[in-house]
C-alpha cells in the first residue's frame, strides 16, 4: 500500500507594505529657467571665460588709457571731438576676445562631445540655443558696458582740453558699445553653432571683422569705387567709429549714430535663425 502524496504547501500571504517611497526631489516639467541655470554654471566655471573676458577688459583699460595719455601729452588740439572716441582702439582689439568666447560657448561642446550630454538633459534644442544666447549676451553686455564707462570717465579726466561729451555720446560710448560687442559675440556664437568647429568659426569671424576693410584698401580700380565705398562704410571697425562719433566714418551715406547697433542686430538675428534651423535638422 502506497503512502498518500503530500499536498503542496499553501503560498505565503503577501506582506503588506507599510508605506510607498516618495522621492524628495520634486518632479516637474523642465523650463527655460533650468536651461539658463545650467548654461550660467557652465560659462562661469570655464577658464576660457575668465581668460577671454579678462584679456578684453585689460585691453580696453590699457589701450584706452594709453591712447588718452598720448593725446594729453601731444601738442595737438583736441577741442573738436570728445575724449570718449579714444576708447575705440581698445574696444576694437577687445572685440577679438568677445568673438573667441562666443564661438567657444557652443563649438567647444562639439569638440569635446559634451553637446550630447547637454542635448540629452535638454532635448529641446531651441531651448539650449536660447539659454546659451541669453546668458552669453547678458554677461558680455554687462562687463563691456561697465568697462567702457570706466575707461570713458578716465579718458575725459585725462584729456581736459577735449570737447565736453554730451549725454547722447555717453550713452552710445557705454550702452551702445556694450550692445554692439554683445551682438557681435552672439553672431560668433551662431557661426560656431553652424560650423561646429572652434578654429574654423573663429577664423571666419576674424575675417568678417577685418577682411572688408583690408580688401577695400586694395581696390584701386574706378569700376570698384562703389564696392570700395560700401566696404569702407560698413566694415565693423568703421561702424564702431560711427557709433562713437555719431556720424558716418567715411562717406555721407554710411551708418551713423545708433545705426551700427541696429545693423548688427538684424544680421545676428538672421544668422541665429539659420543656426536654430540647422541645430534642429542635423544629427549631433
Amino acid at each position: 500500500m502506497t503512502a498518500p502524496t503530500p499536498s503542496p504547501a499553501p503560498a505565503p500571504a503577501p506582506v503588506p507594505v507599510p508605506y510607498a517611497y516618495v522621492s524628495p526631489i520634486p518632479v516637474r516639467k523642465a523650463h527655460l529657467g533650468d536651461a539658463l541655470a545650467s548654461e550660467w554654471t557652465k560659462i562661469r566655471s570655464l577658464r576660457s571665460t575668465m581668460w577671454t573676458l579678462g584679456v578684453m577688459v585689460l585691453l580696453m583699460l590699457v589701450i584706452g588709457l594709453g591712447v588718452a595719455a598720448v593725446v594729453s601729452n601731444a601738442d595737438v588740439p583736441a577741442d573738436q571731438e570728445s575724449a570718449l572716441a579714444l576708447g575705440f582702439f581698445g574696444v576694437l582689439l577687445g572685440s577679438i576676445c568677445v568673438i573667441t568666447l562666443g564661438v567657444l560657448t557652443i563649438a567647444s561642446e562639439y569638440g569635446t562631445g559634451m553637446i550630447r550630454t547637454t542635448l540629452t538633459a535638454c532635448p529641446t534644442r531651441g531651448r539650449v540655443l536660447a539659454a546659451k544666447a541669453i546668458v552669453f549676451f547678458v554677461l558680455v553686455f554687462t562687463i563691456t558696458t561697465v568697462t567702457a564707462a570706466v575707461v570713458g570717465a578716465a579718458q575725459v579726466a585725462m584729456v581736459p582740453g577735449a570737447a565736453e561729451a554730451t549725454s547722447a555720446e555717453w550713452l552710445r560710448a557705454t550702452v551702445g558699445v556694450g550692445l554692439f560687442l554683445a551682438l557681435l559675440g552672439l553672431l560668433s556664437l551662431a557661426i560656431g553653432a553652424i560650423i561646429r568647429h572652434s578654429a574654423g568659426a573663429i577664423t571666419i569671424m576674424i575675417g568678417v571683422l577685418l577682411l572688408p576693410l583690408v580688401a577695400a584698401m586694395f581696390m584701386f580700380s574706378e569700376s570698384l569705387a562703389k564696392v570700395q565705398e560700401f566696404l569702407l562704410d560698413y566694415a565693423i571697425p568703421s561702424q564702431l567709429i560711427a557709433l562713437y562719433a555719431g556720424k558716418s566714418a567715411i562717406g555721407q551715406s554710411g551708418p551713423a549714430g545708433w545705426d551700427p547697433v541696429w545693423i548688427m542686430a538684424v544680421i545676428t538675428a538672421a544668422v541665429m535663425g539659420g543656426a536654430y534651423a540647422l541645430l534642429n535638422s542635423r544629427d549631433v
